[in-house]
């Protein structure tokens, strides 16, 4: 049987999600190595014909800078961990094991790594989310950052809409993971 250009595209994506996952635990190394297979990724996505589900290219960062604009709606979407929390336009939002008491210690390179999910005005609990385990805190620019069941919040930079890259990965001294709508972390 012939593999098509749709085919080989998918399975083209599917290797090179599966190269980031591996490498985005890697701090530096890992970082460059996950920045050109994400490139890769979405230049793969783009090129692919218009029957191939397609993933919106834009960065984790530019979403967290367009939703700390307009407020940050959080909702429950699907992964493949099952259902987790999400902002509006379906990033997975992470928590950073090595923090307490929902104050961020992630600042400069882990930061850049692992954006803040910010918000500007009150927090909107949407569908699947606990209004009552959202909240903020105050960064130390002044920033209000986003969270949930006391847990400071953050995308992975090299995530997109509805793919999840690095859950369960440690760097930066702690271990990242996306969170269920009832705030517990996905083991």
């Amino acid at each position: 049987m012939a593999v098509g250009f749709d085919g080989v595209a998918r399975r083209a994506v599917l290797v090179l999600a599966a190269l980031v996952a591996g490498a985005c635990g890697e701090e530096e190394a890992g970082r460059a190595a996950s920045a050109a297979v994400a490139t890769a990724t979405a230049t793969a996505i783009a090129e692919a014909p218009a029957a191939t589900p397609t993933v919106s290219p834009e960065p984790a960062r530019a979403a967290s800078a367009r939703a700390a604009s307009a407020g940050t709606r959080l909702r429950a979407i699907g992964s493949q961990f099952g259902r987790i929390v999400g902002d509006g336009p379906g990033l997975a939002a992470y928590i950073f094991d090595k923090e307490r008491r929902g104050r961020s210690d992630c600042y400069g390179a882990c930061a850049k790594a692992w954006p803040p999910v910010l918000a500007k005005g009150r927090p909107v609990a949407g569908k699947g989310i606990d209004a009552d385990l959202l909240g903020t805190t105050r960064r130390r620019n002044g920033a209000r950052q986003l969270t949930y069941r006391g847990q400071a919040l953050y995308y992975y930079e090299h995530d997109r809409p509805g793919v999840v890259l690095c859950h369960d990965v440690f760097e930066f001294g702690g271990t990242w993971l996306v969170i269920r709508p009832d705030g517990r972390a996905v083991r």
